[in-house]
């Protein structure tokens, strides 16, 4: 797959591998910008599976 938009970028190594930057930055940005939090609601970050009454050392406080 790389190699396939490797060849299709216009210009020499220099040009396409600035191309490729800017692509990758660009992919980066609309990723931070639009899908993550349009994705955050959905994810179950605050799905806690850890017991909130155990103690320091892993034995329960009594």
């Amino acid at each position: 797959m790389y190699g396939w938009i490797w060849r299709r970028l216009p210009g020499n190594a220099w040009v396409k591998a600035l191309i490729s930057l800017v692509l990758v930055l660009a992919i980066v940005f609309v990723l931070f910008q639009y899908v993550f939090p349009w994705a955050e609601p959905l994810l179950p970050f605050n799905d806690v599976t850890v017991d909130s009454g155990m103690g320091a050392g892993g034995t329960s406080a009594r």
